[in-house]
């Protein structure tokens, strides 16, 4: 009885002072900068700037442009951006050599926005690149690209893009190869063929990380079986808490876990919240209905669909239901194998209501910290995971430069 009015007199913790995580955050991310994994910028510079690089100021907010996007050199220093992995993607459908010419020209989109703002930006091959231009206060540049059908079946393509400075792959885009499976197309390869399997060892070899981000759960547990060297999911999250195919199950988290691998969570909706997927799903069948455009979203939406938003209201997104994604991936992986890859400039407009642009990311750190992370896992999550991976897969290539080049001998 003494004890239970001991109990009842002592009054419960007092949640945390938002303004004391708030605080905690910025030292942090002062100290240990963000590594996001993936960012589609060159694209809508490509597509919705007309490739008109040195005319679109990055300097200046670009969320309010005509055509705004969702990154510029202000938001990234505000969001405390170290590094960032910039995706160099073209459309599935674009194949053969028009892809690889595509490609060059996205990879020199990117290295003409760094090069018009040498103030800011720094390009970055290697994991001390990064910490040595983050230290000097510059945003390390990296490239990957984005679909394995960029390299036109030709492992020659493959090495001349690590080269140009490419550090990783996306194996595949929404369509299934020859030689590689998607998560969102039928099966051609039944995971990796022959040639498949050639790819990943030669990224082994050259020091370019395999992406498992959007290939099919037969790809990733052949690639998991195949490769000598950690691989990243670039910009993907846990199917136990969004059913989309994009995803990944637990027992594939848990194999990428012992792999030593990084998974880095996707912002987008659609991947984050399955009650957002299944409103979308419903928005965009009722636009299919009346031959509506289901996009944009928000007040630019046709008409009907403005009038059908203010009738089902959106479910909310916030920096709490990224969170959910991080820490199940951290339970299932390990909290050494979670990071972030944000996806901003490719998700359509939509984001987290409390993360709209790359100023967004210490939201999320200041969710996580409430939750109880400690500054080592929340270092970790930030840039700590990802430079280990870079770090193992530098030294599984420096390890076997003494081996040629992979010779494509059944090239599809």
């Amino acid at each position: 009885m003494l004890l239970a009015l001991l109990l009842a007199a002592t009054p419960l913790a007092a949640p945390a002072d938002d303004a004391a995580l708030k605080a905690r955050v910025e030292r942090l991310l002062t100290a240990t900068p963000v590594i996001d994994g993936h960012n589609d910028l060159p694209w809508e510079i490509r597509v919705n700037h007309d490739a008109k690089v040195e005319a679109l100021d990055l300097t200046k907010d670009t969320s309010k442009l005509p055509k705004p996007l969702q990154t510029d050199i202000p938001r990234l220093k505000k969001g405390h951006v170290g590094a960032q992995f910039w995706s160099v993607w073209i459309t599935a459908d674009n194949l053969g050599p028009r892809a690889v010419v595509m490609t060059l020209e996205e990879i020199d989109i990117v290295k003409r926005f760094v090069a018009a703002n040498p103030g800011s930006f720094e390009m970055a091959g290697t994991a001390a690149d990064i910490r040595r231009i983050s230290k000097a206060g510059k945003i390390a540049s990296l490239m990957g690209v984005e679909g394995g059908h960029q390299i036109d079946g030709r492992l020659s393509v493959l090495r001349r893009y690590h080269d140009l400075g490419v550090r990783y792959m996306t194996l595949t885009h929404t369509k299934s190869l020859p030689w590689a499976d998607a998560s969102t197309d039928d099966p051609r390869s039944g995971g990796l063929s022959g040639f498949g399997r050639q790819v990943v060892a030669e990224m082994n070899r050259i020091g370019m990380i395999v992406d498992i981000s959007h290939v099919s759960d037969a790809t990733m547990a052949a690639v998991l079986a195949a490769t000598k060297a950690p691989v990243m999911a670039s910009h993907s999250s846990a199917r136990a808490l969004d059913n989309a195919p994009r995803n990944i199950p637990d027992d594939l988290l848990a194999k990428i876990g012992a792999n030593g691998g990084v998974v880095m969570v996707n912002f987008y909706p659609s991947f984050t919240s399955q009650p957002w997927r299944d409103w979308d799903k419903a928005r965009t069948d009722y636009a299919k209905s009346i031959g509506a455009a289901a996009e944009p979203y928000g007040a630019n939406a046709p008409a009907p669909m403005v009038a059908w938003d203010k009738a089902h209201p959106q479910p909310l997104v916030t920096s709490a239901t990224i969170a959910d994604h991080v820490e199940h991936i951290a339970k299932v992986a390990g909290k050494a194998s979670v990071g972030l890859g944000s996806d901003y400039d490719g998700i359509n407009g939509t984001s987290p209501t409390d993360m709209t642009g790359v100023d967004g990311y210490p939201a999320l750190f200041v969710e996580l910290a409430r939750r109880g992370w400690t500054d080592a896992e929340l270092a970790g999550l930030a840039q700590g995971n990802i430079l280990r991976v870079m770090e193992k897969v530098e030294a599984v290539a420096a390890g076997m430069a003494g081996m040629p080049p992979v010779d494509a001998i059944d090239r599809p």
